[in-house]
């Protein structure tokens, strides 16, 4: 899985073992009831344009490590509001996506030794929540 930032044009690989947690509870219909004055009932229905959520996160404990230094840039990357990110699934589907900041955490890390770490080798777990954008 691969996280290309589409400002700077830098890639960042994502474990394989990233699990799409979100992929089936999204719809793209929306829909509007209510009853007019008369009691008629009105329903508006749409299909939505974007804001599909991709939360990406580790299946278990054992699973989806990070080395510290991609999660530090990972971090650095969330910090900067509005940029923009094409995410490339393992079966090739992509999806041009922005961290949902509006559900903080947009993203989150722990320390798979239990204990924070320094060194930029050691392994981190990562959750992160993306939305699909329109690119």
């Amino acid at each position: 899985m691969i996280l290309r930032h589409l400002t700077l044009l830098q890639n960042i690989a994502l474990s394989h073992d990233l699990l799409w947690v979100d992929e089936h509870s999204w719809s793209p219909v929306i829909a509007n009831v209510e009853y007019s004055l008369t009691g008629a009932l009105i329903v508006e229905s749409a299909t939505r344009l974007a804001g599909r959520h991709i939360t990406l996160q580790a299946p278990d404990a054992e699973m989806a490590w990070h080395i510290r230094s991609t999660v530090d840039l990972l971090r650095s990357w969330c910090a900067t509001p509005g940029q923009q990110f094409l995410l490339t699934l393992d079966d090739m589907r992509s999806f041009t996506v922005m961290f949902r900041h509006h559900e903080a955490p947009a993203m989150e890390s722990t320390p798979v030794s239990g204990f924070a770490t320094y060194d930029a080798d050691d392994y981190w777990q990562v959750t992160l929540k993306f939305m699909e954008v329109i690119a």
